[in-house]
């Protein structure tokens, strides 16, 4: 499907549509977090029991990652501009439903439909950067605001959280959304367009949307219980045979079928498997440090909601200042792993501090320099990860391999929760139990310091798991600088994410 001439000439609305793109790439990325810390107040003013208040966190990250390839293939179906605007009235309306809940099931529903209506959301918007933005220096740049948006949007939503708690109440947390999505529809009526080259008209596969959303679900879902149920239970199991045995049907189903919902052309070039890939496992490790250090904030160090968001502000500083300063400015002067692997190596450097706190740890010595240096790791990689996630697709592929970075993202943060949550509760039993005999002295320092034995166990893996993330990019991805593309990494008729 070749590119036609006027393709190539750039949209002179890019820079318009990227601010409302990227305000409603930053209202989804959000709303990862944002309810976090106004879960205690919620759950207390509906009744929530222990055991569904995950559901809150859960139902979102299980709707939003399982529907993302669907989303994105709608997305090249029925148009970009179509499918993102589709997508921000119904999270608008999801989010008014959300802080209108009465009940644990209205508030469940609205965070489930909150991510369906977010799977649509997200590939449109990236999609549209890949075919609006041609030449490869501008590209950097709208990547770069795009990736730090990706990557300190979980940030901004733990401390919007704090402030909307604090001062409001929990329901502004869902209400918050509705002014962001307005904006951003008007902003999409009015200046973004789409090159009319390049869409999909074949039909849908059925058979794999059921396939991989059943998979993701179950993947995820197994995860979630392996917290609550431990993972030797025979739920836990199940769950993650089947998902399994689901997704290994979904690739079967993919090679045979005509018009495949995730053409494995997308998924097996070296690179963009490499940003999947090497993206999923770094978000497991940075979601995992949301969590913990939100809790360490507050239990341990007794940070009000408000304190604790701001605590994160230096992270978002960094992830802007390695994605806009670091990133964009040496995406066109250097081959991408070259950013990616020295930035995941940064990132695990401030974790590698951070399994240094304790329960009495200063904010300024040690949790600032880690939060510093977590942010500009990951927003270094993030820049040259999103450009390369749709680099070389054909233009009837841009939104399922939008989709795929998305993919990567939501299920690597839903397995870090539950995962990273599961090691640190398994940790501090064992810390308490083995020094049982500390008890007596100061009962609740005592548990503080079992606490605190598990944050770091948790952020050791954490470590870990980013280091890992570095092997991974290192390995996978060898396309070259965007000048000089490694051969074979793109056909003509590709879409020109990097500069040829």
């Amino acid at each position: 499907m070749p590119l036609s001439g006027s393709n190539t000439a750039p949209d002179p609305r890019r820079w318009q549509a990227l601010v409302f793109i990227g305000l409603a790439q930053l209202m989804v990325v959000l709303d990862a977090t944002v309810v976090n810390i106004a879960l205690p107040s919620a759950q207390t003013a509906l009744h929530i029991s222990d055991g569904n208040r995950q559901w809150v966190i859960t139902a979102y990250a299980l709707a939003f990652g399982s529907l993302l390839l669907f989303g994105g293939r709608i997305a090249d179906l029925w148009g970009r501009r179509r499918t993102f605007i589709v997508g921000l009235v119904g999270f608008a309306l999801a989010s008014a439903l959300g802080g209108a809940a009465v009940n644990t099931a209205m508030l469940l529903g609205a965070r489930a439909l909150q991510g369906v209506f977010g799977a649509l959301l997200a590939p449109a918007a990236l999609s549209l950067l890949a075919v609006m933005f041609t030449s490869g220096q501008e590209r950097a740049k709208a990547f770069g605001i795009y990736g730090a948006i990706a990557g300190g949007g979980g940030a901004i939503g733990l401390i919007l959280g704090g402030l909307l708690t604090e001062y409001m109440n929990w329901r502004w947390t869902f209400y918050v959304n509705i002014p962001f999505a307005l904006v951003a529809i008007a902003g999409a009526v009015l200046v973004i367009s789409e090159p009319t080259e390049g869409r999909n008209r074949n039909k849908l596969d059925v058979p794999g949307v059921l396939l991989v959303t059943t998979g993701l679900v179950a993947l995820v879902y197994g995860f979630t219980k392996a917290e609550s149920d431990g993972w030797g239970s025979g739920v836990t199991i199940g769950l993650f045979v089947a998902a399994a045995v689901l997704l290994a049907a979904f690739v079967l189903v993919e090679s045979k079928v005509k018009a495949p919902l995730l053409p494995l052309r997308v998924v097996t070039e070296r690179n963009r498997a490499g940003v999947y890939a090497s993206l999923g496992v770094a978000i497991i490790g940075m979601f995992g440090l949301f969590l913990f250090l939100t809790y360490y904030l507050q239990v341990v160090l007794k940070y009000t909601p408000i304190v604790t968001g701001l605590a994160f502000l230096p992270m978002v500083a960094g992830m802007i200042t390695g994605s806009t300063q670091i990133g964009a400015r040496l995406m066109t002067k250097v081959a991408p792993r070259m950013l990616m692997v020295p930035g995941f190596l940064l990132a695990s450097l401030g974790l590698l501090i951070l399994t240094q706190i304790d329960v009495d740890t200063k904010y300024v010595s040690l949790i600032l320099p880690g939060l510093v240096l977590m942010g500009l790791g990951m927003g270094t990689s993030f820049m040259p990860a999103m450009s390369l996630s749709t680099h070389g697709v054909e233009p009837r592929d841009a939104g399922v391999a939008s989709a795929m970075v998305n993919t990567s993202q939501q299920v690597g943060g839903a397995i870090g929760t539950a995962l990273l949550n599961t090691i640190a509760a398994s940790a501090t039993t064992a810390w308490l139990k083995d020094n049982a005999a500390q008890a007596a002295g100061n009962p609740q320092l005592f548990g503080l310091n079992g606490m605190v034995h598990g944050f770091q166990t948790a952020i050791w893996w954490s470590f870990g798991i980013m280091v890992l993330a570095a092997a991974i990019a290192g390995l996978l991805i060898n396309t070259g600088k965007p000048e000089a593309p490694a051969a074979g990494a793109a056909q003509e008729d590709a879409v020109p994410v990097m500069a040829h």
